[in-house]
């Protein structure tokens, strides 16, 4: 089998379609489905249902497909070597995390890692959905929660504290809450059912201290939009430690409650566990928590 037609074909079921393939192939949708069309040909057996809504493996072609999952894996495993070939740390690095930790707390200290490790290329992936770090959609991840597959490194590298937050505002208005049972009576702000979270009990807030589950005033389902409905007066709000660092018109209420704890975890492939632009940004990781107030 011609290995340009096998990376075709990679591309356009990782795509799901012709014309995204070509997109990231820099070739013609027309050019693309031709070159599919050969391979299939040369292998006597159809490798795609075409739907509407897309394209589809078929069985011969997820069997194809794992193999040259294996074979890109493998490439990209090779190449990061040979880049790594000299003692200084460099090649690509897709780094993905949450969507609140990503755009804030990365964004505001991804700089130092550049500034140190030049002929590191960083990529951020930032999104509430876990990429799949086995078919290489990010080297390494920062998660919130632990890993469910055996065949990938977890190191637990910080917990994150989540406390109760209020706006001087609201809290003129509705008064300061003495007890978690007080929180009965107040206008609570939620995460809600309106997405999937990357943490487990993130509307603990809504069970503390209740006889019976409260109802949110607000549900939003992005932590940086519950930030900024708890700036506005809305109501109360669980949030991260990391998140409310360094902003106004917020102030944290029953203090004396530890809230609610999240470990983080640093992930990648076993592939990869001798990189040193992996353990250059562990490194750099570990020792950033460990300097941080959370």
């Amino acid at each position: 089998m011609d290995w340009d037609k096998l990376r075709i074909f990679h591309t356009v079921a990782t795509a799901g379609s012709f014309t995204h393939a070509g997109e990231a192939l820099g070739l013609s949708q027309s050019a693309v489905s031709r070159q599919i069309r050969t391979l299939e040909e040369s292998l006597n057996t159809s490798l795609f249902n075409r739907h509407a809504r897309g394209l589809i493996l078929t069985d011969e072609g997820e069997t194809l497909f794992e193999t040259t999952k294996d074979v890109v894996s493998k490439i990209h495993v090779t190449e990061q070597r040979i880049l790594e070939g000299t003692d200084v740390p460099r090649g690509n690095l897709k780094i993905t995390t949450t969507n609140s930790f990503g755009s804030t707390w990365m964004m505001n200290n991804i700089k130092k890692f550049m500034d140190k490790y030049p002929d590191i290329h960083v990529q951020m992936l930032i999104g509430d959905a876990d990429y799949d770090l086995l078919t290489r959609q990010a080297d390494v991840a920062i998660r919130f929660h632990p890993t469910e597959h055996l065949d990938l490194i977890q190191k637990q590298i910080s917990t994150f504290h989540y406390n109760l937050y209020a706006s001087p505002a609201y809290l003129n208005e509705f008064g300061r809450p003495q007890t978690l049972e007080d929180l009965d009576h107040h206008k609570l702000i939620a995460y809600g059912n309106l997405a999937s979270s990357p943490l487990l009990d993130i509307d603990w807030i809504l069970d503390a201290g209740a006889k019976e589950k409260r109802l949110p005033i607000l549900e939003v389902n992005n932590i940086y939009g519950v930030l900024q409905a708890v700036k506005s007066g809305i109501g109360i709000g669980s949030l991260p430690d990391y998140l409310v660092q360094g902003s106004m018109n917020i102030t944290r209420v029953l203090e004396e409650f530890p809230g609610q704890e999240f470990p983080a975890y640093f992930v990648y492939t076993q592939e990869i566990r001798k990189s040193k632009r992996i353990a250059a940004f562990r490194d750099f990781i570990e020792q950033e928590f460990k300097n941080a107030i959370f």
